[in-house]
């Protein structure tokens, strides 16, 4: 049998019409006493499954039912709901000699925006270019780091709008149009990303949540986004980042290095508009086992290059140095504990300060020169993994806020999952980064049927 037969006949037959009626009847909540049999895959013996396809690549996907509710009034969005969404997911594979070719994408019936729109996650080919590069180019999600949930050298798109309404956590990593090359040494791995026209965080803006606008004209909770200049000049605003990693032993250590800009407009223009100010970031991590589990530490600089100084301050950003601590162990059987502490150290601050007081801004709601989080993660497993409890924690001693995420997911059958959660957000002001959500908190579900 040939390669491309081999691969073609693996497209099975199971996902033919009447596998899509039993996954629709059970998201509907109809025929759930069936569950228990599914996994004894009814289409095993089925005679078309070895009837080769015409497709020359693999197709899979899955279709999601998702939404959710706010659990307090926001009188400022005009529905009680952030939420509400049909998605349908392809995703295409294949290879043709060296090259893997990959496509993945989504439609996206949305209901909050009133609109149906399509979302293309990755197109890329990776290739290798003789023994020790390879290439990756076009459409595709980067990350790299040791957080969780915390980024330091991490400066790839996120996409918040999705992390804190609902949707998987898959979808915090935002997609790049990108070449990456990884070149593999005798001791060292270098990886280079080439990003030709910076790509922004997808940050609240008032469509789905409310924030804090910290407009020195009028500083308050908002729907307005605020009206920017994003960077798009080919490649002047284009991005670079690189990782060189290294092993000794069973610890890992790496270096990082980014030369763009800062992920979310910061920088007051003189037209009343707001863009991202212009950002170089070195840092390093190490991962390694220790007793039990697996620790983490990782540490980064942010150069703001146009405030080396501070004597822009207020309307250029400052520069940062950032720093995370981490710790994972299995605590008990099917209970995973993870522990983390971040810290963000604001340089100049005397200067942001000075430059408030002149500016006539509220100094009451002045960021902190020094800013702490502690965050916990509890996911405990049972019924041979099929339902998982999970809670993350986010918690602020210096800003007095938090951000709790629970969850529980249901995995029915191989094809069928059921999900429900919340973002619960608080804190003692409105300006603070968890705070500024309180009214945003919200409940959510998803039913997810894979094919």
């Amino acid at each position: 049998m040939s390669p491309a037969h081999a691969r073609s006949v693996r497209l099975r037959r199971r996902h033919a019409l009447p596998g899509w009626l039993a996954g629709l009847a059970l998201a509907a909540g109809t025929g759930t006493p069936a569950l228990a049999d599914w996994d004894d895959d009814p289409w095993a013996d089925d005679p078309w499954e070895e009837e080769e396809q015409w497709l020359p690549f693999e197709v899979d996907g899955f279709v999601e039912l998702a939404g959710g509710h706010h659990l307090r009034d926001n009188r400022l969005l005009d529905k009680d709901y952030n939420l509400a969404e049909a998605r349908l997911r392809l995703e295409a594979r294949g290879d043709w000699r060296r090259f893997d070719l990959r496509v993945r994408g989504d439609a996206v019936a949305d209901q909050v925006t009133e609109e149906v729109r399509g979302e293309l996650r990755e197109a890329r080919v990776a290739f290798p270019l003789g023994q020790r590069l390879d290439m990756r180019v076009g459409r595709q999600v980067l990350a790299w780091g040791t957080g969780d949930l915390l980024f330091i050298n991490d400066l790839f798109p996120k996409d918040f709008n999705s992390f804190l309404t609902g949707r998987d956590e898959d979808y915090l990593q935002g997609p790049s149009d990108a070449v990456r090359g990884t070149w593999y040494g005798d001791n060292v791995t270098l990886d280079l990303v080439w990003t030709p026209v910076f790509e922004p965080d997808d940050y609240p803006d008032g469509e789905r949540l409310s924030f804090f606008s910290f407009d020195p004209n009028n500083m308050r909770r908002t729907v307005d986004a605020p009206r920017t200049d994003d960077p798009e000049t080919f490649p002047d605003d284009g991005e670079l980042a690189a990782r060189l990693t290294h092993r000794i032993g069973s610890a890992e250590l790496a270096g990082y290095f980014y030369r763009g800009f800062f992920p979310q407009p910061e920088q007051q223009l003189d037209n009343g508009r707001v863009t991202h100010a212009r950002l170089n970031a070195y840092g390093a991590s190490i991962r390694d086992r220790i007793g039990p589990g697996i620790a983490n530490a990782e540490v980064g600089y942010y150069d703001s290059v146009d405030n080396r100084d501070g004597d822009r301050s207020g309307d250029v950003p400052n520069s940062e140095a950032r720093l995370l601590l981490g710790y994972t162990w299995e605590a008990v059987t099917n209970l995973d504990v993870g522990l983390q502490y971040y810290l963000e150290w604001l340089q100049d601050h005397d200067d942001l300060e000075s430059a408030w007081k002149d500016q006539n801004r509220d100094i009451d709601r002045l960021p902190e020169e020094y800013r702490q989080v502690v965050t916990t993660r509890l996911t405990y497993s049972m019924w041979r993994d099929n339902l998982t409890w999970s809670l993350f924690a986010f918690y602020s001693p210096d800003d007095a806020d938090y951000y709790l995420r629970p969850s529980v997911r249901y995995r029915a059958s191989d094809a069928l999952t059921y999900s429900v959660g919340g973002n619960l957000f608080g804190g003692d002001n409105e300006h603070t980064f968890y705070g500024q959500f309180e009214r945003d908190s919200n409940l959510y579900a998803r039913v997810r049927y894979r094919f």
